[in-house]
């Protein structure tokens, strides 16, 4: 996959002085922030000096640290979690939380040479760009997710607010000096805004954790011993696809052989709802919470394979960037989206099993698991793929 990444735009003579906005960063479980955390450090290695400014549901703290050739500054601003099962209570909490990061950094932003904000927390767009005449360095927006094309991809029906919202962030995309995706769907979509292919390079998250042959893999609960077992982990939010997951698992158990049992490592709307469906289809199944970062490599190597979803509407706006520990974890895929999103991409191009089956093929799904199964038993590798 090294063919896939292009060079950060930071150079670190002309732009020794880095600022990173995230969200929540490590121990709090937020993958943009575990992610900005990494790339904070290698920069600070190759000679920058960063301050990375992030969220913590902990005690505010600031901790200076040399790294390599540079130095690494952490800022965590205490904050409350996002209050979800409200629209207007999240975008008040979005508010509030943006202006107090731009507080929070200002005057490492007054001096930076760059800087580098990403799409969680949304709409920071809104606040650096129009207060671009502030800052001296240049403006790199690393578009995690989308917004708020995710809000509007996650309603049943058209929004005028939010498509006067969507016209207004284009209006401020096309005057950030340089972008970040994660993926030529990204790239393709930021294109389609009006945003020069010249200003928009791919830099990839790759994996946050290294798999050692001879390292500890997390042991498989009690009541998933002996089984074969496929793994959700991390967030199952409204950008994954459920309804072909959920009754492509009831046609496995209730009409196939049932020999799958999916492990929900995972948190969001989308492990809730499996999760009380399962229940009431009395479906077997195991939900947990998410394992810190330094027991993920261990979990990723427990089950026979991953689970990775994407619904329709949301490729080119969100990325899972679980895929990438996924696929250096060496387990089988099976990934439920399109063929146009990266995952896809990615996946064909890794020497492992891979399965995709398209959002709605209920029957492709509950065959996939039938093959994953298969391979289980016979406990021999296979790279081959299967398209459904």
């Amino acid at each position: 996959m090294t063919e896939l990444f292009e060079q950060s735009p930071f150079d670190p003579v002309r732009e020794r002085r880095i600022v990173i906005i995230a969200d929540w960063l490590p121990p709090d479980f937020g993958a943009v922030g575990q992610y900005m955390q990494m790339r904070a450090q290698r920069l600070a290695e190759q000679g920058h000096e960063v301050t990375l400014v992030g969220l913590t549901t902990g005690a505010g703290s600031k901790v200076q640290k040399e790294c390599g050739k540079g130095s690494l500054t952490e800022v965590r601003l205490p904050a409350r979690p996002v209050p979800r099962r409200s629209l207007a209570g999240r975008m008040l909490w979005t508010i509030t939380t943006n202006m107090r990061l731009i507080f929070g950094a200002l005057r490492a932003l007054r001096a930076a040479d760059g800087i580098l904000f990403t799409g969680s927390p949304p709409f920071l767009i809104h606040l650096l760009v129009p207060l671009k005449l502030l800052w001296r360095g240049r403006l790199i927006y690393r578009i995690t997710d989308f917004h708020p094309e995710c809000l509007i991809a996650a309603q049943d029906r058209p929004s005028r607010v939010l498509s006067l919202l969507l016209a207004l962030t284009n209006f401020w995309r096309r005057r950030v000096d340089g972008f970040e995706v994660l993926g030529e769907d990204q790239r393709r979509r930021l294109n389609a805004t009006g945003v020069p292919a010249a200003r928009i390079v791919l830099v990839r998250d790759g994996s946050p954790v290294t798999f050692d042959p001879s390292g500890p893999v997390e042991p498989l609960p009690a009541d998933l011993a002996g089984k074969c077992v496929l793994l959700y982990s991390g967030n199952f939010g409204v950008a994954h696809e459920v309804e072909t997951v959920a009754r492509g698992y009831e046609l496995h158990h209730k009409q196939g052989s049932g020999r799958v049992v999916l492990w929900l490592s995972a948190t969001g709307a989308g492990a809730e709802e499996i999760a009380t469906r399962f229940t009431a289809a009395g479906l077997p199944f195991h939900r947990s919470f998410p394992v810190p970062l330094e027991r993920l490599a261990g979990l990723l190597r427990a089950p026979a394979a991953h689970l990775v979803t994407l619904r329709d509407s949301f490729v080119g706006y969100v990325m899972p960037s679980k895929i990438y520990a996924c696929l250096e974890s060496g387990r089988p895929v099976l990934f439920v989206g399109s063929a146009e999103s990266d995952v896809d991409l990615l996946s064909r191009s890794a020497p492992l099993k891979y399965w995709r089956v398209a959002c709605g093929n209920i029957e492709g799904f509950a065959t996939a698991l039938e093959s994953l199964a298969d391979l289980s038993n016979l406990g021999l590798p296979d790279t081959g793929h299967h398209k459904g």
